[in-house]
């Protein structure tokens, strides 16, 4: 018997069930072709799925975009080869190729991102943000000597507020479980979230937020959310809230931001994404004492690479044969 202990995995966290395509939505199937360039484990994810990985050319079919940048490349490339009637994104945000998806005028064309793929390793950051805030870690590890002032919260029982509705707020609600908070969710539709105490819609936003101590930003980034959080939403949260983003940058107003943590308005802000970013040497944001930095770290490369992997290998199966695709994007709500 091996004395190993065997590794637990991250897996996706998916918040509805997946279904087949209907048959005049799923894309003609053939050859693969992974862009910029090819990745021995995404190569293998398509072949352990029965696809072929081939050169660029008009017989590709299937489209694999490992660049979270370059949409020009990108739309440049679907305009020269129209065959292709699939493209599977890298990341679970799709809002760098958002001009891409928006100004194609190609209605066939199927598109798949990898959201919900990466929500545990992100919604395990957004809690260890969040207990950080809390237990004022920011400020001891700037410390250099003893404080006997007494300070921090505990996380039990407190209402906490996740301002989106995909896998990573589900994981984190799961997450939470044991601490016996009280969730509010605020989402585009009143559909309930399993596990939050109320779900309520975008319009709703102010009210909750007035009874929030935790409020964390896990919502997509389109052109309906840039700002979310602004200085009008600050000022509705108590001196004792603590703001978490873990999402996209540009949900929070980064000017607002600055004004409310240099005025006290609220506790504290830990941010994993920052607009602009990267956070530039300097910005009043690193020698903010209440805000807590991290560099886009939530998930990892060596998280993400086995879960895009396995991605990639069950919407290469649903488009080579049983069209069950995972992670579909609406081109119109961006996401």
């Amino acid at each position: 018997m091996s004395s190993k202990t065997e590794s637990v995995q991250h897996q996706a966290v998916l918040t509805d069930e997946v279904t087949p395509l209907p048959a005049h939505r799923r894309p003609a199937p053939g050859p693969i072709t992974i862009l910029p360039r090819p990745e021995p484990a995404f190569s293998r994810a398509v072949e352990a799925a029965g696809g072929t990985v081939t050169e660029l050319s008009g017989e590709t079919r299937g489209l694999i975009w490992l660049d979270y940048g370059r949409a020009d490349e990108l739309r440049a490339t679907l305009h020269a080869y129209p065959g292709i009637g699939w493209v599977q994104l890298p990341w679970a945000g799709v809002d760098a190729f958002s001009g891409v998806l928006a100004g194609l005028d190609r209605p066939d064309l199927l598109w798949t991102s990898a959201k919900g793929a990466y929500a545990q390793p992100v919604a395990e950051h957004a809690l260890a943000l969040t207990l950080a805030m809390l237990r004022v870690l920011p400020k001891r590890a700037r410390a250099e000597g003893w404080s006997t002032l007494s300070e921090g919260r505990s996380l039990y029982g407190l209402n906490v507020t996740i301002i989106g509705a995909g896998g990573i707020a589900r994981e984190l609600i799961r997450l939470l479980a044991p601490f016996g908070t009280h969730v509010t969710v605020v989402r585009r539709s009143t559909e309930p979230v399993p596990g939050a105490a109320q779900t309520v819609v975008t319009d709703a936003l102010s009210g909750v937020l007035q009874t929030s101590d935790v409020v964390v930003v896990a919502a997509a980034l389109t052109g309906g959310t840039r700002h979310l959080i602004g200085r009008a939403e600050l000022e509705l949260m108590r001196p004792e809230t603590v703001l978490v983003n873990i999402a996209r940058g540009p949900l929070v107003d980064t000017d607002a931001l600055v004004a409310a943590l240099a005025a006290g308005t609220i506790a504290g802000a830990a941010l994993d994404v920052t607009d602009p970013e990267p956070l530039p040497q300097g910005h009043p944001l690193w020698a903010e004492a209440r805000c807590l930095i991290t560099p886009h770290s939530a998930d990892t490369p060596e998280m993400t690479a086995p879960l895009l992997a396995e991605r990639i290998r069950l919407n290469v199966g649903a488009f080579l044969a049983d069209g069950r695709y995972v992670g579909v994007v609406d081109p119109q709500i961006g996401y």
